[in-house]
């Protein structure tokens, strides 16, 4: 398996901690799924706009307030 960065390793190891399915070089699909999960949260908790003119406009937000977006996310998801 390919060495991830500490983040990455992080993300995996709370994402895997209780789930049953430790094999992750023979299921790939689950990263690959995993990842999908994480772009998704960047987008719904820091979504960048497109103007009328094509130019691209990205929220300026604390490192706070983008904090509190993804738990916001997380939150509800525990919920679940």
């Amino acid at each position: 398996m390919t060495q991830l960065s500490p983040a990455a390793q992080a993300v995996l190891d709370a994402f895997t901690e209780d789930n049953a399915l430790h094999n992750w070089s023979q299921n790939c699909y689950k990263t690959i799924a995993l990842a999908a999960a994480l772009c998704a949260v960047a987008d719904q908790a820091i979504p960048m706009t497109k103007t009328p003119w094509g130019s691209t406009l990205v929220p300026v937000l604390t490192a706070q307030e983008s904090r509190e977006r993804i738990l916001a996310i997380a939150t509800e998801l525990e919920a679940l």
